[in-house]
């Protein structure tokens, strides 16, 4: 706290006001503007899912249940209760995301004729599925007291979003609980957190490091991909098997025998694209299944050609002499998790995700005004 202090006292009074508003905002200052939260109840289906994450553009939905009758994913007891009476409406049992839904379609070993049931396995109440990956095994609360340093720290460690409550009973807590019972929430996630991080003064001199700065350490260098000649319900296979939301798309090799239907070490590979798991969204049940078994280049451009995709959109990426500021702008106007970084040739170096954006700010700043 002295430390801080002598910072603030040493600037200008503009710098050291802009100073004290980031370290005293709180997650309840990031959701003024959010809209109610969009949830499921546990009893509807896959396709009805699918529908709701299209129709609302999100990624990841809340499932409810009555209360009473669940236990909640990883343990958790996070409540809808009436603000006036108490009495608890619903139970919170789990977040569905969009690789849920694709692990579900992939199989989950319910053997090899399952791409003739599709209809069929869409029809599976949404409950049924929760768990299948590892976002999806823990649903978190923020309180909105947290500060935003907190939260930083939260979402660093790759959780991806939270739940908010508004009028809740645990005012006072502090960071990630499992335990919360309040009258309605709101959704805050790793996307709305970076966007208030990039409008915040004091933060402008680390967006203007280097992402391959050796002492940001920004960039994870393992990157795994599939190949252009990968089967789409080979890839949706692979990012189940590692719990990956998306894959880089790499040239397949004429000079070595690759397995299509695995993933492959995509470091100083050609990248042509990106699957990501939202990219089914878009695609209607009825259609989905012949498409599966389309190259996956193949698919996504059939997509935007039949308007089920808003565009044929190439990968986003960025070169190790790029800012941080500059991959995070891309970030937020290109509306994606993650920013490919290639060479000079376009060869995969690594990338950065939003996880990591959040981690080598939270670090910045820890170091620069708060020790």
């Amino acid at each position: 706290m002295q430390a801080t202090a002598e910072i603030q006292a040493a600037g200008s009074p503009r710098r050291s006001q802009k100073h004290q508003m980031l370290k005293d905002k709180q997650v309840k200052d990031l959701i003024v503007d959010k809209r109610r939260l969009v949830e499921v109840p546990y009893t509807a289906t896959l396709a009805d899912t699918i529908n709701t994450l299209m129709a609302n553009k999100v990624v990841a939905v809340p499932v409810a249940a009555p209360p009473g009758h669940w236990i909640g994913a990883g343990g958790s007891m996070i409540l809808e209760a009436d603000k006036q009476t108490g009495a608890v409406r619903k139970h919170y049992i789990g977040m569905v995301t969009m690789l849920d839904i694709l692990a579900h379609i992939a199989g989950n070993g319910c053997g090899d004729d399952d791409d003739a049931h599709l209809t069929k396995k869409m029809m599976v109440p949404i409950s049924s599925i929760i768990g299948h990956c590892l976002e999806s095994l823990s649903l978190w609360t923020l309180s909105p007291n947290t500060s935003i340093v907190d939260c930083m720290e939260v979402f660093s460690k790759g959780i991806h979003r939270a739940m908010v409550p508004v009028n809740g009973r645990s005012e006072n807590v502090v960071g990630v609980e499992l335990t919360e019972s309040a009258s309605c929430y709101r959704m805050l996630t790793q996307m709305d957190l970076l966007r208030f991080l990039n409008d915040q003064q004091e933060l402008k001199a680390i967006m203007s490091h280097k992402v391959s700065d050796k002492q940001l350490q920004a960039i994870t260098d393992t990157v795994f991909g599939v190949t252009n000649k990968t089967k789409v319900i080979d890839v949706i296979k692979c990012m189940r098997t590692a719990s990956l939301n998306a894959v880089p798309i790499v040239e397949s090799s004429n000079e070595i025998a690759e397995d299509h239907t695995q993933l492959v070490n995509g470091k100083k590979r050609k990248i042509v694209g990106t699957f990501s798991a939202t990219d089914l969204r878009g695609c209607p049940i009825s259609k989905m299944q012949p498409l599966l078994n389309l190259e996956v280049l193949d698919f996504l451009k059939m997509l935007s050609n039949t308007g089920m995709r808003s565009s044929w959109r190439e990968q986003v990426t960025c070169h190790p002499e790029s800012s941080l500021g500059e991959v995070v702008e891309k970030v937020l106007s290109d509306n994606v998790h993650r920013v490919w970084v290639v060479d000079e040739q376009g060869l995969l170096e690594g990338v950065v995700s939003l996880t990591d954006m959040i981690r080598v700010i939270r670090l910045w700043y820890l170091t620069e005004f708060l020790q």
